[in-house]
């Protein structure tokens, strides 16, 4: 299966009147974050398939309630576990950023670590019912010490990713947060069992699983 990772800033190849075209064969989106509703709401409805995402630090809280008749965004994963049976592919999210100013989506360690523990069960479950916990984990911010910025706080990894990773094994990470300017040097780093991927802009995934 292929899924269009996004995160940040609006990528100009897809947000043309190509995107059907040249993403036709794109079976799920993930957004990390960071990326305005409406962007959003014109991928999933030019290329009609299910978009999950987490927060990023500069998006802002939504309050209201998704009416009937109003345009789709997306599901949000944020805490959440999700199985999509159709790909056979666990997946679950993580949004926000390091604390710094006070802003939505922004945790502590011990935050960012409670908001891990909401979800726990779920995984435990996971690993009885389809032999393993989870296959993605989608976050915003970086692992600590993998693709981060240490002396800037507000683009510091968070370390119970990592211990994260040591105990629920994803065979991915995707994560956004931390801009590229250098396509072709994209940060992918193998952590224990996982691949960290950081999907800045956009990154086509590729998973070897039926369809």
């Amino acid at each position: 299966m292929k899924i269009l990772c996004i995160s940040d800033k609006i990528d100009p190849l897809i947000y043309s009147d190509n995107i059907k075209k040249r993403y036709k064969d794109i079976d799920l989106i993930i957004s990390a974050g960071d990326l305005n509703y409406k962007y959003h709401e014109y991928i999933i409805s030019s290329l009609n398939k299910e978009l999950l995402y987490v927060h990023g630090n500069h998006d802002r809280h939504e309050a209201r309630v998704r009416k009937f008749n109003e345009p789709y965004h997306g599901q949000l994963l944020d805490g959440k576990v999700v199985y999509l049976k159709k790909f056979d592919l666990i997946v679950a999210g993580l949004g926000g950023s390091m604390h710094y100013n006070d802003g939505e989506y922004q945790y502590s360690e011990k935050e960012m670590k409670h908001q891990i523990s909401k979800i726990t069960s779920k995984l435990l479950y996971n690993k009885i019912k389809y032999g393993r916990y989870l296959d993605i984990l989608v976050t915003h911010a970086s692992p600590l010490g993998i693709h981060d910025i240490s002396h800037d706080l507000c683009h510091t990894g968070f370390d119970c990713f990592n211990s994260f990773m040591d105990v629920f094994s994803p065979a991915y990470l995707l994560h956004g947060h931390m801009h590229l300017t250098d396509f072709n040097q994209r940060p992918i780093t193998t952590y224990a069992n996982t691949k960290i991927i950081n999907v800045y802009q956009s990154y086509i995934l590729e998973i070897n699983k039926n369809v």
